[in-house]
């Protein structure tokens, strides 16, 4: 284990949620007080995505996203910043004619994926590298990030001094994420985030983040989730592998069956998981420090 672990709550994410949730943030309003709780409840990093604020779908909108971003920045609260960078990349085939896209799909260039950056030069940022099939709320698609996309866009993070968050789903992700920083496109020291409880990727388990780990590169961060009732043994798992962790509502709504949560009441869970086994949480100018981020003057 290591002595310090950083701490990331995602506070939203993307896909369909439980409309029951009383408190869910959809609102830049809701979704930057979201990061200023998590901020308070001791984490380190916040990971942001940005809703449609009248119908609560995921958006890309890069206003929303400056919105967020600004509120967050004009609270004062000290807290990492990283947003995604994983929408633009949903093909929906026509199920009469695989090789056409349904017009639900939204499949864009590396400009517009990465527009919302330029914009709001965040430190940090998600990069999903991994093609799979994926199901949200009952809609069945495929994630769709060729590697000439990824290079393209790790290219882009670099540019713009924006950290990537490597995130992986199987273990030919990390194979992939191992060969973009041996071609040079990831700067040290690179990042992984182990994505665990996916349907049909790799399970929440402690073999599979036990094997992904094994892959990664000697001098690699990393950290990992799990889906769902599989999110705080995650937490406990990556603690004990020596890895860092990531709790949130983008990833499970509930305290326990049936008792929604709040993203500021899994961050204290998940930093008193990691404070009982003899770990600090990383405060965010420690895992500036340690992830080697660029002060973008914000």
């Amino acid at each position: 284990m290591q002595d310090k672990v950083i701490l990331t709550c995602a506070v939203t994410g993307n896909a369909p949620f439980n409309r029951k949730h009383p408190s869910f943030p959809v609102t830049p309003a809701e979704i930057s007080n979201a990061v200023v709780e998590a901020a308070s409840a001791g984490a380190s990093v916040a990971h942001i995505h940005v809703r449609d604020p009248e119908t609560g779908e995921g958006s890309r909108d890069v206003h929303l996203f400056r919105e967020v971003v600004d509120r967050v920045r004009d609270s004062g609260v000290n807290i990492v910043i990283n947003l995604t960078a994983g929408m633009g990349a949903f093909f929906m085939p026509d199920p009469e004619d695989e090789g056409r896209a349904l017009p639900e799909s939204d499949v864009v260039g590396v400009e517009e994926r990465i527009e919302h950056l330029v914009d709001c030069l965040p430190e940090m940022a998600s990069l999903d590298i991994t093609t799979g099939n994926q199901v949200e709320g009952g809609k069945e698609f495929v994630y769709l990030n060729t590697t000439r996309t990824l290079r393209a866009m790790a290219r882009r993070f670099q540019e713009l001094k924006v950290k990537p968050e490597l995130e992986v789903f199987q273990a030919g992700d990390v194979l992939f994420g191992n060969q973009l920083i041996k071609e040079g496109l990831v700067d040290d020291p690179p990042l992984f985030q182990i994505v665990l409880g996916v349907l049909w990727a790799s399970p929440a388990t402690p073999e599979s983040m036990m094997y992904m780990k094994s892959l990664l590169p000697k001098d690699a961060h990393w950290a990992a989730f799990g889906i769902a009732r599989m999110e705080m043994p995650m937490v406990a798992q990556a603690v004990l592998l020596g890895g860092h962790v990531r709790v949130g509502l983008e990833d499970n709504l509930y305290l326990s069956r049936g008792v929604f949560a709040t993203n500021g009441q899994l961050v204290e869970r998940a930093r008193k998981i990691v404070e009982h086994m003899g770990v600090e949480v990383a405060t965010p100018d420690e895992t500036r420090e340690m992830l080697g981020l660029h002060n973008h003057g914000r």
